[in-house]
């Protein structure tokens, strides 16, 4: 093999080994714990909004400030502050995806993404009542 052939190749797999490096997302879901555990590092929580305590949310005088209550799955819970605007659907979301840094008495988000409930349950539900209602007519 030519010494061409073979810069040529390492070449090659440098790049695919590069492109898959900055590709693939690396970071895992961490609980509201290990976040504290990690303070200052960028980290992905996945909770829910707690509705027992206050959303405060003034549009008119910062619309640029938001902070909540978050519950993990493992009872975990801390203050978020979210610099940006209000999430529309923040309070109808199942869960709440959470990327940002622990601070230490919250969590400072930059970045929040809600996983909506589904709008077809309600739907469901009835499509079942209805089929059971034509095969009983029937």
């Amino acid at each position: 093999m030519k010494r061409t052939h073979l810069i040529i190749l390492i070449g090659i797999a440098a790049l695919i080994v590069g492109l898959l490096v900055f590709s693939v997302d690396f970071s895992t879901y961490d609980t509201i714990q290990s976040a504290k555990n990690k303070q200052g590092k960028f980290v992905h929580l996945i909770a829910k909004l707690d509705k027992s305590m206050p959303i405060t949310y003034d549009p008119i005088n910062n619309p640029n400030y938001l902070s909540f209550y978050a519950v993990d799955s493992l009872g975990g819970q801390t203050k978020v502050v979210y610099h940006n605007s209000k999430p529309g659907d923040l309070e109808k979301s199942e869960r709440i995806v959470l990327k940002g840094k622990m601070q230490q008495d919250h969590f400072d988000c930059q970045d929040i993404l809600l996983k909506c409930p589904s709008k077809y349950k309600d739907d469901k539900k009835m499509l079942e009542q209805k089929m059971k209602e034509e095969v009983s007519s029937k």
